[in-house]
């Protein structure tokens, strides 16, 4: 059989599996701030019809079978950016479903665990976001961010932080609302034009980082966190949000001054590039159930 109609068999398989009817519906938890996406998947045992100890393995079994498939479920209601999640990808043929049960069999496993009462087996499967992402980003050219027409002088920084975590004027309505993480997140000035997006990032781990009001409050000089110090580096430009953009609100709205000492320098240009970008969110959006 040829290789690629092996693959489509595959790919049409899993999308075919039959779950058990002892495996219950998995719990999905995003942490945008760690960059991880969890997903606890559990057989009920007493309805397999297992008894233990003699039948553990067996159960284990039913969670191996079931996990790809309850993952896949999980992943493609992850936010890509303000107006897709992957599952609007995948029906657009943006995203193959073989892409996505590729990523589900890439999630890492905590060893099963048994409720109290030995009725349910659960596992804990991990996939980090980076790997979301680099399977999304499609681009073969970097793209540039764009030139100022009058650059103004401004200073070098080592990263670039914007503080997004309170209620800001949604762009194009009358109201008001939260930030909210996603995969790919753009970054616009006050003219809304856009400064930043996926395109422009060369980074392997994404195109910003997400972090806590804590995590850039720290009680040492820098005022952020170890993590926070590594990617943004001592003198990072602080930058308050104006505002929000997108049909959901993933998007910051910056100071048009604010963006143009960004753009203005070709050292903080290339913070951009490197992805030396962190978004402040509120802790409570830093956390999505799907």
């Amino acid at each position: 059989m040829p290789k690629k109609s092996a693959l489509f068999l595959a790919v049409v398989s899993l999308a075919l599996i039959k779950l058990p009817a002892q495996t219950e519906e998995p719990g999905g938890v995003v942490e945008w701030d760690r960059g991880e996406l969890s997903v606890v998947v559990s057989v009920n045992i007493k309805e397999a019809g297992i008894k233990l100890p003699a039948g553990r393995s067996r159960a284990e079994g039913l969670l191996e079978d079931s996990y790809p498939a309850l993952v896949r479920k999980i992943l493609l209601g992850l936010q890509a950016d303000s107006s897709s999640t992957l599952e609007d990808l995948v029906n657009r043929g943006e995203l193959s479903p073989g892409a996505a049960d590729a990523l589900a069999f890439r999630a890492l496993r905590v060893p099963p665990a048994l409720s109290p009462d030995l009725s349910v087996i659960s596992a804990r499967y991990s996939l980090g976001l980076h790997t979301v992402r680099a399977a999304l980003k499609k681009h073969t050219r970097l793209g540039e961010p764009p030139f100022p027409l009058v650059p103004h002088r401004a200073p070098d920084y080592t990263g670039i932080i914007i503080i997004a975590d309170e209620s800001l004027p949604v762009h194009g309505r009358n109201a008001g609302a939260l930030v909210v993480p996603c995969l790919f997140p753009k970054i616009w000035n006050s003219d809304m034009e856009l400064v930043y997006d996926k395109s422009m990032s060369d980074s392997g781990e994404g195109v910003v980082w997400y972090a806590s009001r804590e995590s850039v409050l720290a009680g040492n000089p820098s005022g952020l966190d170890e993590k926070l110090l590594s990617l943004a580096g001592t003198n990072p430009l602080r930058i308050m949000a104006r505002g929000v953009f997108g049909s959901v609100p993933t998007d910051p709205v910056i100071d048009r001054e604010d963006a143009l000492a960004i753009l203005s320098s070709e050292t903080n240009r290339r913070l951009l590039r490197e992805g030396r970008v962190v978004l402040v969110l509120d802790k409570n959006t830093l956390k999505t159930k799907l």
